[in-house]
Protein backbone atom coordinates (compact mmCIF):
# COMPACT_ATOMS: atom_id res chain seq x y z
CA UNK A 1 0.00 0.00 0.00
CA UNK A 2 1.61 3.41 -1.20
CA UNK A 3 2.12 5.99 1.69
CA UNK A 4 -0.61 8.63 -0.59
CA UNK A 5 -2.54 5.50 0.49
CA UNK A 6 -1.93 5.19 3.74
CA UNK A 7 -2.89 8.80 4.28
CA UNK A 8 -6.58 8.32 3.00
CA UNK A 9 -8.23 6.76 6.01
CA UNK A 10 -7.93 7.03 10.02
CA UNK A 11 -8.35 3.96 11.37
CA UNK A 12 -7.63 0.10 10.89
CA UNK A 13 -10.99 -1.10 12.33
CA UNK A 14 -13.94 0.50 13.64
CA UNK A 15 -16.22 -1.44 15.34
CA UNK A 16 -19.69 -1.05 15.70
CA UNK A 17 -21.35 -2.32 18.89
CA UNK A 18 -21.11 -1.99 22.57
CA UNK A 19 -21.45 -5.34 23.46
CA UNK A 20 -19.66 -8.79 24.10
CA UNK A 21 -18.74 -9.09 20.73
CA UNK A 22 -18.10 -5.69 20.35
CA UNK A 23 -15.78 -5.10 23.79
CA UNK A 24 -13.78 -8.63 22.90
CA UNK A 25 -12.89 -7.17 19.71
CA UNK A 26 -11.30 -3.83 21.23
CA UNK A 27 -9.67 -5.99 23.75
CA UNK A 28 -7.61 -7.86 21.22
CA UNK A 29 -7.19 -5.09 18.60
CA UNK A 30 -6.10 -2.61 21.27
CA UNK A 31 -3.86 -5.42 22.43
CA UNK A 32 -2.57 -6.06 19.04
CA UNK A 33 -1.59 -2.20 18.67
CA UNK A 34 -4.21 -1.79 16.03
CA UNK A 35 -5.53 1.60 15.72
CA UNK A 36 -9.07 1.05 16.29
CA UNK A 37 -12.22 2.94 17.15
CA UNK A 38 -15.03 1.27 19.02
CA UNK A 39 -18.21 2.82 18.32
CA UNK A 40 -20.14 1.35 21.14
CA UNK A 41 -23.92 3.41 20.53
CA UNK A 42 -25.91 6.03 22.65
CA UNK A 43 -29.53 4.88 21.75
CA UNK A 44 -28.93 0.96 21.86
CA UNK A 45 -28.37 -1.29 24.71
CA UNK A 46 -26.91 -4.66 25.12
CA UNK A 47 -29.18 -7.25 25.94
CA UNK A 48 -26.48 -8.90 28.49
CA UNK A 49 -26.97 -4.95 30.15
CA UNK A 50 -30.51 -5.70 31.30
CA UNK A 51 -29.97 -9.25 32.37
CA UNK A 52 -29.95 -9.38 36.28
CA UNK A 53 -27.76 -12.15 36.68
CA UNK A 54 -25.58 -13.85 34.68
CA UNK A 55 -24.68 -17.66 36.01
CA UNK A 56 -23.25 -19.13 33.19
CA UNK A 57 -20.06 -16.83 32.03
CA UNK A 58 -16.87 -18.85 32.56
CA UNK A 59 -14.40 -17.90 35.73
CA UNK A 60 -17.34 -16.18 37.86
CA UNK A 61 -18.68 -18.68 39.44
CA UNK A 62 -20.92 -16.80 41.91
CA UNK A 63 -22.82 -14.97 39.15
CA UNK A 64 -22.56 -11.06 38.20
CA UNK A 65 -25.45 -9.05 36.97
CA UNK A 66 -25.00 -8.04 33.65
CA UNK A 67 -24.70 -4.22 33.62
CA UNK A 68 -21.38 -5.25 35.89
CA UNK A 69 -20.29 -7.29 33.50
CA UNK A 70 -20.29 -5.15 30.99
CA UNK A 71 -18.69 -2.20 32.96
CA UNK A 72 -15.86 -5.01 33.50
CA UNK A 73 -15.37 -5.54 29.58
CA UNK A 74 -15.17 -1.95 29.23
CA UNK A 75 -12.99 -1.09 31.92
CA UNK A 76 -10.18 -3.89 30.61
CA UNK A 77 -10.22 -2.37 26.77
CA UNK A 78 -9.93 1.01 28.22
CA UNK A 79 -6.77 -0.65 29.78
CA UNK A 80 -5.55 -1.19 26.40
CA UNK A 81 -5.82 1.92 25.50
CA UNK A 82 -8.83 1.44 23.14
CA UNK A 83 -10.66 4.44 21.71
CA UNK A 84 -14.43 4.49 22.27
CA UNK A 85 -17.06 6.94 21.29
CA UNK A 86 -20.82 6.73 22.71
CA UNK A 87 -22.69 7.51 19.85
CA UNK A 88 -24.90 5.83 17.26
CA UNK A 89 -23.49 4.57 13.76
CA UNK A 90 -25.62 5.83 11.03
CA UNK A 91 -24.55 5.17 8.11
CA UNK A 92 -21.87 3.08 6.22
CA UNK A 93 -20.61 3.40 2.98
CA UNK A 94 -17.20 2.33 0.36
CA UNK A 95 -15.59 5.35 -0.69
CA UNK A 96 -12.69 3.55 -2.56
CA UNK A 97 -11.67 0.27 -3.97
CA UNK A 98 -8.09 -0.99 -4.10
CA UNK A 99 -7.61 -0.99 -1.48
CA UNK A 100 -11.39 -0.80 -0.18
CA UNK A 101 -11.72 1.91 2.36
CA UNK A 102 -14.83 2.04 4.34
CA UNK A 103 -16.57 5.16 5.88
CA UNK A 104 -18.72 5.46 8.71
CA UNK A 105 -21.14 7.94 10.03
CA UNK A 106 -21.44 8.53 13.62
CA UNK A 107 -22.20 11.11 16.10
CA UNK A 108 -22.23 14.05 12.91
CA UNK A 109 -18.75 12.94 12.25
CA UNK A 110 -17.15 10.65 9.63
CA UNK A 111 -13.98 7.91 9.93
CA UNK A 112 -12.46 6.48 7.07
CA UNK A 113 -11.35 2.71 7.98
CA UNK A 114 -9.97 -0.34 6.27
CA UNK A 115 -12.24 -2.87 8.09
CA UNK A 116 -15.34 -2.94 10.23
CA UNK A 117 -16.37 -5.60 12.60
CA UNK A 118 -20.21 -5.44 13.40
CA UNK A 119 -21.40 -6.45 16.29
CA UNK A 120 -24.36 -4.32 17.10
CA UNK A 121 -26.31 -7.55 18.48
CA UNK A 122 -30.01 -8.34 18.62
CA UNK A 123 -33.21 -7.77 20.34
CA UNK A 124 -35.67 -10.34 21.51
CA UNK A 125 -39.09 -9.06 19.82
CA UNK A 126 -41.11 -7.75 22.61
CA UNK A 127 -44.91 -8.22 23.14
CA UNK A 128 -45.42 -4.42 23.72
CA UNK A 129 -47.83 -5.31 26.46
CA UNK A 130 -48.52 -3.50 30.11
CA UNK A 131 -46.18 -4.92 32.40
CA UNK A 132 -44.13 -6.02 30.10
CA UNK A 133 -40.87 -3.08 30.19
CA UNK A 134 -41.48 -3.27 33.93
CA UNK A 135 -40.89 -6.57 34.85
CA UNK A 136 -37.72 -6.83 32.31
CA UNK A 137 -35.52 -8.48 34.79
CA UNK A 138 -37.84 -8.83 37.53
CA UNK A 139 -40.20 -11.70 35.86
CA UNK A 140 -39.98 -11.27 32.51
CA UNK A 141 -36.95 -12.65 30.48
CA UNK A 142 -36.38 -13.93 27.19
CA UNK A 143 -33.24 -16.21 27.85
CA UNK A 144 -34.30 -19.52 29.40
CA UNK A 145 -30.78 -20.40 29.82
CA UNK A 146 -29.60 -17.95 31.79
CA UNK A 147 -32.55 -17.27 34.00
CA UNK A 148 -34.57 -20.88 34.11
CA UNK A 149 -32.50 -21.69 37.43
CA UNK A 150 -34.35 -19.07 39.24
CA UNK A 151 -37.27 -20.64 38.69
CA UNK A 152 -36.85 -23.74 40.48
CA UNK A 153 -39.93 -25.40 41.81
CA UNK A 154 -42.01 -22.14 40.16
CA UNK A 155 -44.68 -21.74 37.60
CA UNK A 156 -43.61 -20.24 34.58
CA UNK A 157 -45.52 -19.07 31.41
CA UNK A 158 -43.76 -19.47 28.00
CA UNK A 159 -45.50 -17.14 24.97
CA UNK A 160 -44.76 -18.52 21.22
CA UNK A 161 -45.01 -22.25 19.63
CA UNK A 162 -41.79 -22.49 17.67
CA UNK A 163 -38.87 -24.25 17.82
CA UNK A 164 -37.34 -21.56 20.63
CA UNK A 165 -40.31 -21.21 22.52
CA UNK A 166 -40.42 -24.77 22.64
CA UNK A 167 -36.95 -25.76 23.14
CA UNK A 168 -36.81 -23.50 25.90
CA UNK A 169 -39.83 -24.34 27.39
CA UNK A 170 -38.28 -28.10 27.64
CA UNK A 171 -35.33 -26.48 29.43
CA UNK A 172 -37.30 -24.87 31.79
CA UNK A 173 -39.03 -28.49 33.13
CA UNK A 174 -35.68 -29.41 34.53
CA UNK A 175 -36.00 -26.34 37.18
CA UNK A 176 -39.79 -25.11 37.10
CA UNK A 177 -42.82 -27.08 38.46
CA UNK A 178 -45.27 -26.04 36.52
CA UNK A 179 -44.65 -24.20 32.38
CA UNK A 180 -47.70 -23.34 30.77
CA UNK A 181 -47.12 -22.63 26.92
CA UNK A 182 -49.51 -19.76 25.64
CA UNK A 183 -50.13 -20.05 22.01
CA UNK A 184 -52.03 -17.52 19.78
CA UNK A 185 -53.26 -20.58 17.55
CA UNK A 186 -54.17 -23.92 18.06
CA UNK A 187 -51.51 -26.11 17.24
CA UNK A 188 -47.57 -25.50 17.30
CA UNK A 189 -45.42 -24.53 14.76
CA UNK A 190 -42.10 -25.83 16.29
CA UNK A 191 -40.59 -29.27 14.72
CA UNK A 192 -42.70 -32.50 15.09
CA UNK A 193 -40.20 -34.16 17.19
CA UNK A 194 -39.99 -30.93 19.80
CA UNK A 195 -43.99 -31.25 19.47
CA UNK A 196 -43.69 -34.40 20.42
CA UNK A 197 -41.09 -34.46 23.70
CA UNK A 198 -43.43 -31.41 24.93
CA UNK A 199 -46.62 -32.96 24.84
CA UNK A 200 -45.32 -35.95 26.29
CA UNK A 201 -43.82 -33.62 29.36
CA UNK A 202 -46.12 -33.87 32.16
CA UNK A 203 -44.86 -30.60 33.29
CA UNK A 204 -46.11 -28.76 30.56
CA UNK A 205 -49.42 -27.14 29.40
CA UNK A 206 -50.93 -25.44 26.89
CA UNK A 207 -53.26 -22.45 26.44
CA UNK A 208 -54.31 -22.33 23.44
CA UNK A 209 -55.87 -19.57 20.67
CA UNK A 210 -54.50 -17.13 23.80
CA UNK A 211 -52.17 -14.22 23.68
CA UNK A 212 -50.62 -12.59 26.65
CA UNK A 213 -52.79 -8.96 27.03
CA UNK A 214 -50.84 -7.96 30.14
CA UNK A 215 -48.05 -9.07 32.73
CA UNK A 216 -49.07 -8.09 36.19
CA UNK A 217 -46.92 -8.04 39.58
CA UNK A 218 -45.47 -6.14 42.77
CA UNK A 219 -42.07 -5.93 43.11
CA UNK A 220 -41.97 -9.27 40.78
CA UNK A 221 -44.10 -10.92 38.44
CA UNK A 222 -47.18 -12.84 39.79
CA UNK A 223 -49.09 -13.31 36.92
CA UNK A 224 -50.52 -12.24 33.46
CA UNK A 225 -53.51 -11.88 31.62
CA UNK A 226 -54.74 -13.70 28.39
CA UNK A 227 -56.87 -13.31 26.19
CA UNK A 228 -58.84 -16.28 23.54
CA UNK A 229 -58.48 -15.20 20.10
CA UNK A 230 -61.20 -16.90 19.09
CA UNK A 231 -63.91 -16.22 21.99
CA UNK A 232 -62.63 -13.00 23.43
CA UNK A 233 -62.62 -13.81 27.01
CA UNK A 234 -59.99 -12.82 29.01
CA UNK A 235 -58.45 -15.12 32.00
CA UNK A 236 -56.09 -14.46 34.96
CA UNK A 237 -53.06 -17.41 35.47
CA UNK A 238 -50.67 -17.13 38.17
CA UNK A 239 -46.88 -17.03 37.02
CA UNK A 240 -43.41 -16.36 39.00
CA UNK A 241 -41.89 -15.27 35.39
CA UNK A 242 -43.11 -15.03 31.81
CA UNK A 243 -40.44 -15.96 29.31
CA UNK A 244 -40.97 -14.56 25.94
CA UNK A 245 -40.14 -16.01 22.52
CA UNK A 246 -42.09 -14.47 19.73
CA UNK A 247 -38.40 -14.01 17.27
CA UNK A 248 -35.43 -11.57 17.70
CA UNK A 249 -34.65 -8.95 15.20
CA UNK A 250 -31.15 -8.09 14.52
CA UNK A 251 -30.04 -4.00 14.42
CA UNK A 252 -28.68 -4.43 10.82
CA UNK A 253 -30.67 -1.53 9.24
CA UNK A 254 -27.95 0.62 8.46
CA UNK A 255 -26.30 -2.38 6.55
CA UNK A 256 -28.60 -3.67 4.22
CA UNK A 257 -27.28 -3.82 0.90
CA UNK A 258 -23.73 -3.68 2.33
CA UNK A 259 -23.72 -7.49 2.89
CA UNK A 260 -25.08 -10.61 2.59
CA UNK A 261 -28.01 -11.21 5.42
CA UNK A 262 -30.74 -14.15 5.46
CA UNK A 263 -34.38 -12.94 4.91
CA UNK A 264 -34.66 -11.79 8.78
CA UNK A 265 -31.74 -9.67 8.96
CA UNK A 266 -28.84 -11.57 10.45
CA UNK A 267 -25.78 -10.84 8.17
CA UNK A 268 -24.26 -14.24 6.98
CA UNK A 269 -20.62 -15.16 7.86
CA UNK A 270 -18.07 -17.69 7.26
CA UNK A 271 -16.78 -19.29 10.17
CA UNK A 272 -14.19 -17.26 10.83
CA UNK A 273 -16.56 -13.81 10.57
CA UNK A 274 -16.04 -12.97 7.26
CA UNK A 275 -19.30 -11.01 5.42
CA UNK A 276 -19.80 -11.14 1.71
CA UNK A 277 -17.96 -7.68 1.46
CA UNK A 278 -14.33 -7.21 1.63
CA UNK A 279 -12.76 -5.98 4.88
CA UNK A 280 -16.30 -6.46 6.69
CA UNK A 281 -16.68 -8.75 9.24
CA UNK A 282 -19.69 -9.20 11.64
CA UNK A 283 -19.54 -11.60 15.10
CA UNK A 284 -22.22 -11.16 17.84
CA UNK A 285 -25.66 -11.88 18.04
CA UNK A 286 -26.12 -9.43 14.79
CA UNK A 287 -24.97 -12.42 12.79
CA UNK A 288 -27.04 -16.08 11.76
CA UNK A 289 -25.90 -18.46 14.11
CA UNK A 290 -27.15 -21.15 16.16
CA UNK A 291 -26.58 -20.08 19.84
CA UNK A 292 -26.73 -16.76 21.22
CA UNK A 293 -25.13 -16.48 24.88
CA UNK A 294 -22.15 -13.83 26.12
CA UNK A 295 -19.69 -16.35 25.78
CA UNK A 296 -20.29 -17.01 21.94
CA UNK A 297 -20.50 -13.48 21.02
CA UNK A 298 -16.61 -13.10 23.23
CA UNK A 299 -16.03 -15.71 21.02
CA UNK A 300 -16.73 -14.05 18.16
CA UNK A 301 -15.67 -10.82 18.76
CA UNK A 302 -11.81 -12.61 19.24
CA UNK A 303 -12.27 -14.53 16.37
CA UNK A 304 -13.78 -11.55 14.37
CA UNK A 305 -10.91 -9.24 15.14
CA UNK A 306 -8.31 -11.81 13.88
CA UNK A 307 -9.51 -12.38 10.96
CA UNK A 308 -9.65 -8.50 10.16
CA UNK A 309 -5.97 -8.52 11.55
CA UNK A 310 -4.97 -10.40 9.03
CA UNK A 311 -6.56 -9.19 6.00
CA UNK A 312 -5.06 -5.34 7.16
CA UNK A 313 -1.60 -7.42 7.48
CA UNK A 314 -2.55 -8.44 3.73
CA UNK A 315 -3.28 -4.83 2.72
CA UNK A 316 0.05 -3.60 4.28
CA UNK A 317 2.40 -6.10 2.61
CA UNK A 318 3.36 -7.24 6.30
CA UNK A 319 4.22 -10.23 6.84
CA UNK A 320 2.08 -12.31 9.53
Amino acid sequence: MSKAVLSEYDYDIVIIGGGPAGYSAGIYAARAALKTLLVEGAATVSQISITDMVENYPGIPEGINGFDLMQLFKKQARKFGLEIIAQDATAVKKISDAPTIWEVSAGGRVYKTLSIIIATGAMWRSLDIPGEAEFTGRGVSYCATCDGPFYRDREVIVVGGGDTAIQEALFLTHFAKKVTVVHRRDRLRAAGLLQKRAFAESKISFAWDCVLEEITGSEFVTGAKLKNVRTGETSEIYADGAFIFVGRLPYTEIFKGLVEMDKTGFIVTDENMRTSAPGIFAAGDCRDKLFRQVVTAAGDGANALYSAELYIADLKGQAY
